[in-house]
């Protein structure tokens, strides 16, 4: 009788629900994969710029690295003093950066009449045709200079420096960052 009507839509029903569900999560899914890719980039992004500004500061006589690992420990670092303050504090900070550093860059330090790293990387990418990205600027660099320890990490924070300076472009293809340099005009009003 009538009672055998109410099931198939009831199972219709469920079903389109399911499908209906299905699709909302799967679509969920991508929203938050897209997401996680964006937060990712932008993790690379302020990583690196934590870097550019970490050595800026250092060259700048400012607070040393170790205050800022110890703000990630949260042990109670010691707040930094106002800059020019006490000219006594900011000699003894630049005298411990500059202790530090020696035995950093003992591995391969800058001899005299050598080009800076921004040298080396905006040179190589002006002889270049298409963008590269750090990784494939550095070994063509270690290729072409290897008396000197090529890092990825500080060919890319030289990458960055000359995108800061208006020497170079940046741009990204997915998760990719490619480098190259700017048109002729430009990079010559910003010298």
């Amino acid at each position: 009788m009538s009672g055998n009507l109410p099931v198939p839509s009831v199972t219709a029903d469920y079903a389109q629900r399911v499908a209906a569900d299905l699709a909302a999560n799967r679509s969920e899914q991508e929203r938050v994969r897209t997401e996680l890719a964006r937060l990712q980039d932008e993790l690379v992004r302020l990583e690196d710029s934590e870097q550019v500004l970490t050595k800026m500061q250092d060259v700048l006589g400012g607070v040393p690295k170790q205050t800022a690992k110890q703000r990630k420990g949260g042990k109670g670092a010691a707040v930094p003093a106002a800059r020019g303050s006490n000219s006594k504090t900011a000699a003894g900070k630049s005298a411990a950066v500059a202790g530090r550093k020696g035995s950093k860059k003992a591995v391969s330090p800058k001899k005299a009449g050598e080009p800076t790293w921004l040298e080396l990387t905006t040179a190589y990418l002006g002889g270049q045709s298409e963008p590269r990205s750090a990784a494939e600027v550095a070994a063509s660099l270690t290729e072409a200079h290897p008396e000197r320890a090529v890092q990825v990490t500080v060919v890319r924070n030289s990458l960055e420096q000359g995108v800061a300076q208006g020497l170079l472009e940046r741009s990204k293809q997915g998760r990719s960052v490619f480098y190259s340099p700017t048109a002729p005009a430009s990079a010559a009003s910003g010298s």
